[in-house]
Formats: structure tokens, C-alpha cells, sequence
């Protein structure tokens, strides 16, 4: 297909450059389509250079040159609009181009960059001449700067062997006095050598009487830092052992007067309920109350049977939970794949706390939601709805676990209801004493309202 610019055939449209654009060449390039970059709109730009529609022509020509000349190369029409853009600001260069007759006094890059974005007939041509120019212009550049760095190093040489010639004289001078003094100092140095050998002997003997001295104060020393240091470990061990009972004493007195208190709280509270549920007058009992039997007009045990709720039905749910001081624990990502498991997990997070919310302010009921920490790419920025507890599992402990770790941290005989639909987690809380509800029964209780 052959490409138009201006209304007019491009006749260089079906020639292809054989070989790297020249480097100078290519930053032309890069600098024309900068310039005219910004005289498109965001629409008229390929998809890949919209980004930089906002960028001063330096800054994109610095930063989005690459993309800048990959979108000249393969998208026609780009190139077409940046050519008209460039007959706009250089009329004189293209005119030249499209008459087939380059300006001689114009550079050859500018020349070669104008026909590569232009395409006239023999563009390749241009682009390869201005490659070739722009090598020689670099080679003779080059010499001309080798040789005068050789003319520059000559002149260097010259002017250090004069330097070296003066220096050796004056150090040979030197030599000479040198030698002189040494002479003299060397009848000194004799004199003085005499004077030493007499020190050193009296040296030798006060050396030998210090040694004694300090061998001695030393292995006192010695003795007295190894007491010290094992004085200090046993004080050291006495102090963390005391401290570890200290704490543990501490601990342990904390947790066991939480867990009773808070067992104590639901057992006076469900005693409290009863009476008030029961209602029940301060009679005596009579003996033959106590006989087993139908009674007119009341119920027996099958036909309480028959009035008992489904395990299905969500208002189960809210019995267990107005039982006195009961603790909903949910196992978070069992209840949202079950209820809307298209949802992404933050979406699935947000709609059940939400939930939840309402559910611990319509019972007052304690409520903590439990989520796997497996499935995190990053930490959760979160903040807890008002009433409920959230917790993550940590690392190589999964969710399941977690629940478990909840419920057995109750003491025994507090309410606990559990969601979850998995039969492991069910079975397990089942036998610490924890009541398993399904996560269909908690769904319905949402939608019920």
C-alpha cells in the first residue's frame, strides 16, 4: 500500500532501511517527533504514547524517545501526521526533500531525520549518506583530537626531561653534603653506641625485677575478675529465675481470674435469664408431683419433639444467641464462598463485617470473624466495624485452627456458637464444647434482616 502525505503519493513508501538508523539520525528523529508530539491530540497519538501527551518536548524526548521512535516506525499514520507536523515547522527542508534536491548548505542529520519522517522517493539513501558522514565527521574529529593530544604529551616529555635534568644536579649536590654529615654523624653515633650497651644492661636488670612485679599482680588480678565473673553469672541466673516466676505467677493468676470471672458472669447471668423467664412462684412440692404422667391439657415430650426448630432454621440462631454472655465466632471465607463466592475477597470481607455489625448490635452478643492469612498477597489495611472482632491467621496456621485455638481459650460452660460448614472444623469445636452452626443458617439470618 502506498502512503500519502500532504494529498501527494509517497514514493518512498516502499523502501526499507536495511540497516540501525544512525545514532545521530535517530536522536533527530526523536527531537521532530518530540516537537510535534504536542501539536497532536490525545486521540491522534498511539495508545502506548498518550502518557507523555502532558510532557514538555525535552522531557519526552529524554524519557519516551524508544517509544516515541518504535511508534514512528510501525504505526503509518503517526508518522504521517509528525510529517505534517514537520512540513508545518520546516518548509524549506521538506519542499527540498520532495524535489528531490537537499539543501547543500543544510546538516546532513537534519536532512537524513526530516527524509526518514518524510519518506520522499530515495529516503534511504539520504538516511545511509548522513550515517556515513556522521562516521567520518567522528573519525576525523577523532584524529584531529589524537593528534593533538600527541603534540600536547611531546611537549609534557620536553618539559619533564628539562625537570629531570635540573633535579639531578641538585640532588647530586645534595648526595655530597649528605655524605659529609653522615661521616660526622657516624663518630657521633659511636659515642653514643657505648652510652646505650651501658643503659641497656641497667635496663635488662630493672626489666627483669618489673617482670616479677607484674606476673605477680597479674595472677591476682586474675583470680579476682574469675570470682567476679561467677559471682555475677549465679546473681545473673538468680535474678532471670526470679523474674520468670515472677512473670509466669503473674500470667497465670491473669488468665485463670479472667476465665472464671468471665464463667462466673454467664452462669449468674443465664441464673438471672431463668428466673426471669420462668417467672416461677415460691411453692413447695408435693409428692405426688413428682409421679411421671400426662396431665390434661399438657404437652408431652413428642409433642415438644414436633414443635423443635430445623437445624436450617435461622431463628436457632437467635436462641443460641440470646443465651447469657454468647460468643459468635465465623469462619469468614466459609460464610462468603458460600454466600457470594463470585465477589472479589476484599468485597467478600467488607459485605460480611458489614453484616456482622448489624447482627452485634441487634443481639449484643460477642462477635469475632476469623479469615485464613494464607490467602493475603499483602498486609489488610482494615478497620474493624463497630462490635466485631477480626483476626487473621498468621503465617503456617491456617483459619481452621485459629477457630479451634478460640473456642478451647473459653472456659467451659460459656456459650460459643461457631459457623462454619466444614465438617472438620464442626467436629472439632463440637468436642470442646462449642455449639457448630451451618453457613447457609447464617446467611439466611442475614437476608431475614
Amino acid at each position: 500500500m502506498v502512503e500519502t502525505t500532504g494529498g501527494e503519493p509517497d514514493d518512498g513508501a516502499a523502501e526499507v532501511l536495511d540497516r540501525p538508523l544512525p545514532d545521530g539520525v535517530r536522536r533527530r528523529v526523536v527531537q521532530i517527533v518530540s516537537d510535534g508530539f504536542g501539536g497532536l491530540t490525545v486521540g491522534e497519538l498511539p495508545a502506548q504514547l498518550r502518557q507523555y501527551a502532558r510532557f514538555t518536548p525535552n522531557r519526552r524526548a529524554k524519557f519516551a524517545g524508544n517509544a516515541m521512535a518504535a511508534a514512528l516506525e510501525t504505526d503509518t499514520l503517526f508518522r504521517q501526521r509528525i510529517a505534517e507536523k514537520l512540513r508545518e515547522a520546516q518548509p524549506e527542508i521538506a519542499g527540498a526533500l520532495d524535489s528531490g534536491a537537499p539543501p547543500p548548505a543544510a546538516d546532513p542529520l537534519d536532512v537524513a531525520a526530516a527524509a526518514y519522517v518524510l519518506r520522499p522517493a530515495g529516503w534511504v539513501k539520504l538516511v545511509t549518506a548522513a550515517g556515513e558522514e556522521a562516521l567520518r565527521a567522528d573519525a576525523e574529529r577523532a584524529d584531529e583530537e589524537t593528534r593533538a593530544e600527541l603534540e600536547r604529551l611531546r611537549a609534557e616529555l620536553a618539559e619533564a626531561r628539562g625537570q629531570t635534568r635540573a633535579e639531578t644536579e641538585r640532588l647530586r649536590a645534595e648526595v655530597e653534603s649528605a655524605k659529609k654529615e653522615a661521616e660526622s654523624l657516624h663518630r657521633k653515633l659511636r659515642g653514643a653506641l657505648s652510652d646505650v650497651k651501658r643503659g641497656e644492661a641497667a635496663l635488662r636488670k630493672l626489666q627483669g625485677e618489673m617482670d616479677g612485679v607484674r606476673a605477680e599482680a597479674q595472677a591476682q588480678v586474675s583470680a579476682s575478675d574469675s570470682e567476679t565473673r561467677r559471682l555475677k553469672a549465679r546473681l545473673g541466673e538468680v535474678e532471670a529465675n526470679l523474674e520468670a516466676a515472677r512473670r509466669a505467677a503473674r500470667e497465670g493468676r491473669s488468665v485463670e481470674d479472667m476465665r472464671v470471672r468471665l464463667l462466673l458472669d454467664t452462669v449468674l447471668d443465664a441464673a438471672q435469664g431463668l428466673r426471669r423467664e420462668l417467672a416461677l412462684p415460691p411453692v413447695s412440692v408435693r409428692p405426688a408431683e413428682t409421679v411421671d404422667a400426662v396431665e390434661p391439657g399438657r404437652m408431652t415430650p413428642k409433642d415438644i419433639a414436633a414443635r423443635a426448630l430445623s437445624e436450617n432454621d435461622p431463628a436457632i440462631l437467635d436462641q443460641l444467641l440470646a443465651l447469657p454472655q454468647a460468643h459468635l465466632v465465623v469462619d469468614g471465607y466459609n460464610v462468603t464462598k458460600t454466600g457470594y463466592p463470585q465477589m472479589p475477597l476484599e468485597k467478600q470481607r467488607l459485605r460480611l463485617l458489614g453484616q456482622l455489625s448489624q447482627l452485634a448490635a441487634q443481639t449484643g452478643s460477642e462477635v469475632t470473624c476469623v479469615f485464613d492469612g494464607a490467602e493475603l498477597a499483602a498486609p489488610v489495611l482494615l478497620a474493624p466495624p463497630r462490635g466485631v472482632r477480626v483476626l487473621f491467621s498468621k503465617a503456617g496456621v491456617t483459619a481452621d485452627e485459629l477457630i479451634r485455638q478460640l473456642v478451647r481459650a473459653e472456659p467451659l460452660g460459656r456459650p460459643v456458637i461457631v459457623v462454619s460448614t466444614d465438617r472438620e472444623v464442626a467436629d472439632g469445636i463440637a468436642k470442646a464444647g462449642a455449639r457448630p452452626v451451618a453457613s447457609a443458617v447464617l446467611l439466611k439470618r442475614f437476608s431475614r434482616g
